[in-house]
């Protein structure tokens, strides 16, 4: 089944609703108007059901949601709210990685560097994006073009979109641990600012490692946790079907990790999604971006890095009563 047509499960009661208001349409378009009211009709039925179901969504309803085919990805982001994209390759050691794509633009007044995973939308994009999952020279990529940015004090926006980090042989081989962890430890030290966008999955290492900024921004419907449910389940339960048992007790959704204090801010999504309104998601977010950079680009450089200092020391602190 093609993206276009793609549904989720919880998605099928809307599927007759929108085939019956596009079959009134096309009588409309040959001529008969008086069919109007009863459009009208349909799709304030369509948008109540679709907010119905939208509004009651469970952990694992949500991963599936983040993973939709029609969900914007991170060059889509880019197209919509950026303009003079310049796109940079290659890690200077090994190769270029097209699972992540970065490069300098422009956003509003602000001269930006922006870098994300980018998955495909087809069975040939996947492969050649290895389905947004890095190799180690895809996180050098990316540092990279941190320290770039640092160096021409341009503020640095992360879109993360991954399933993960590529766990293969040759990964390993190349140091994707250690490419991880040094990119977590230099993106604490980047003196310009840094804002993070999980805009769809947001899983372990993979995202950790292009994760450390001074806001981080969540969609509704994205989620973020240390496995994903697939993998958690895996190892609980040995069944991987047990994923949505593994989602609820992961708590990988945005409110659960705003919660946690793991992020600073939940970014609305459309009635039914992202991916049913991208255009609306992108400048949903875009709007949260331009205010975060208003803010950050006016702070001292030396206090903005004991703000992110004191950020992740924060994280995980807990005291008893």
């Amino acid at each position: 089944m093609s993206s276009q047509t793609y549904h989720l499960g919880f998605e099928r009661p809307l599927i007759g609703l929108e085939q019956e208001i596009k079959d009134l349409e096309a009588k409309v378009a040959s001529g008969e108007t008086e069919l109007l009211p009863a459009i009208k009709a349909l799709k304030e039925e369509l948008e109540k059901k679709r907010s119905e179901i939208f509004g009651n969504l469970s952990r694992w309803d949500r991963v599936q949601v983040a993973r939709h085919p029609r969900r914007p990805y991170t060059l889509d982001y880019i197209e919509r709210l950026m303009e003079d994209f310049i796109e940079l390759h290659g890690d200077r050691g090994f190769r270029d990685d097209p699972a992540i794509v970065g490069g300098f633009a422009r956003m509003g007044k602000h001269k930006v560097m922006v870098v994300g995973p980018q998955k495909g939308r087809d069975t040939k994009q996947n492969i050649m994006r290895n389905f947004g999952m890095m190799h180690p020279e895809g996180y050098r990529k990316a540092l990279r073009l941190f320290r770039l940015a640092e160096k021409f004090h341009c503020p640095i926006l992360i879109f993360i979109d991954t399933p993960g980090a590529y766990p293969g042989i040759q990964a390993e081989e190349r140091g994707q641990a250690e490419a991880i962890a040094r990119n977590i430890f230099e993106m604490g030290r980047i003196r310009v600012p840094i804002i993070i966008s999980i805009i769809g999955e947001g899983a372990s290492g993979g995202a950790l490692g292009i994760g450390v900024g001074d806001v981080i921004l969540m969609l509704e419907n994205a989620w973020y946790s240390v496995i994903s449910p697939e993998g958690c389940a895996a190892i609980l339960w040995r069944d991987r079907a047990q994923a949505e048992k593994a989602s609820e007790a992961l708590k990988i959704s945005a409110p659960d990790i705003l919660e946690l204090g793991m992020i600073d801010r939940i970014v609305p999504e459309p009635a039914g999604g992202a991916h049913s309104d991208p255009v609306a998601a992108e400048d949903m977010l875009g709007r949260e971006i331009i205010k975060e950079l208003d803010r950050l680009t006016l702070i001292d450089p030396d206090k903005l890095l004991k703000m992110r200092l004191k950020k992740y020391r924060s994280m995980g602190v807990f005291t008893e009563g």
